[in-house]
């Protein structure tokens, strides 16, 4: 007998929680919102979140770890890595929100009538946007840009490739200031890629020394200061440093240190130069060799009427000429009337 009442009261109990259960069932399901022909409730509205939530977080998770990968794996192979989780980023988030709109329940027929729309839209304000992300996945693809190389843009905009984003390329300068140029721009334009397929690339180094110096100790002192920088690369049968003579200055003979550096080094222009320019200021003092400043030979072919130790007398107001003389001769050459005036100090 007491099992029974027993029974009978957890049967109640059970039956009490299923009616709850139904019943918040019922309100999670209930349309509240209404898309077209399509009811969109509570409970495909939670859905639709969980999918993007568990998106987002893959979206995190990937980029972690091409980061690490990157890290271990060098920069050889870090623009593949890159590429390959941009593109698996892309895929996630087109399939979370395909996903996302199914769970809600949408009718995608039901979007036919805002295709015109849309359309126009895209023509007008976000053609922009749709250009630049096209061009992005043509840069990503296309490898001939890849992140860590060095570029330099037309404008002379320069730093090492950050990211290639959706809509912008990031650049990084040497002083660590962000750049973002527009996908588009980036493809469309004119731009130097410095560090093309991971190789070097020659740089020309000029400075010049007074006229009279000779030529082959200039040419050692210069490739004593290459040695001496760290990046310099070592010669070898297609890439040897070299010391030019390519011009005749105003002041001084004209030459060009033309070396092989590292790739870290062509990615640093400024710090790289400044290194070259140090090492060449230190080789050409230790040689005694001069490296001159602009010099100029001035004649003055007439001063105040007058030629060579005259007309510097006439300008510094002394005179070889005894006072009565210059008095004299004054009056005689009218136009010379206010160079005499000058030297006899009359007032104006």
């Amino acid at each position: 007998m007491l099992s029974l009442l027993h029974g009978i009261r957890c049967a109640k109990g059970i039956g009490r929680e299923g009616g709850i259960l139904e019943g918040l069932d019922k309100v999670v399901a209930e349309p509240i919102l209404n898309f077209g022909n399509t009811g969109i409730s509570l409970r495909s509205i939670i859905v639709a979140g969980a999918i993007l939530a568990v998106a987002a977080f893959a979206i995190w998770i990937i980029r972690q770890l091409t980061v690490r990968a990157q890290g271990k794996l060098g920069e050889g192979r870090a623009s593949t890595l890159y590429v390959a989780g941009q593109v698996a980023r892309y895929i996630i988030v087109f399939a979370a929100l395909a996903a996302a709109i199914s769970a809600l329940g949408v009718d995608l027929s039901a979007l036919s009538l805002f295709a015109g729309a849309l359309g126009v839209g895209i023509g007008l304000g976000l053609q922009d946007v749709v250009k630049n992300f096209v061009c992005g996945l043509i840069l990503l693809f296309d490898g001939s840009i890849e992140v860590g190389d060095y570029v330099e843009l037309n404008d002379g905009t320069a730093g090492a490739v950050a990211a290639i984003g959706p809509r912008a390329t990031t650049l990084r300068t040497t002083d660590h200031v962000d750049v973002l140029v527009p996908n588009a721009e980036l493809l469309g334009g004119k731009l130097t890629n410095w560090t093309r397929d991971r190789a070097s690339r020659r740089i020309h180094v000029p400075f010049g020394v007074a006229y009279g110096t000779d030529k082959d100790v200039v040419k050692l002192a210069a490739l004593e200061a290459a040695r001496s920088v760290s990046f310099t690369l070592p010669d070898s049968d297609d890439r040897r440093t070299q010391v030019w003579l390519t011009g005749f200055g105003h002041s001084a003979l004209e030459f060009e240190l033309v070396v092989w550096p590292s790739l870290e080094a062509v990615k640093r222009p400024g710090s790289m130069m400044a290194a070259y320019c140090w090492a060449l200021d230190d080789a050409l003092r230790k040689y005694g060799i001069e490296i001159p400043f602009p010099q100029h030979d001035l004649r003055i072919r007439s001063y105040f009427g007058h030629e060579g130790q005259a007309g510097v007398e006439a300008a510094t107001g002394r005179s070889g000429m005894p006072a009565n003389a210059v008095k004299a001769s004054a009056s005689d050459a009218s136009a010379n009337d206010a160079a005499a005036d000058i030297v006899e100090g009359k007032p104006l």
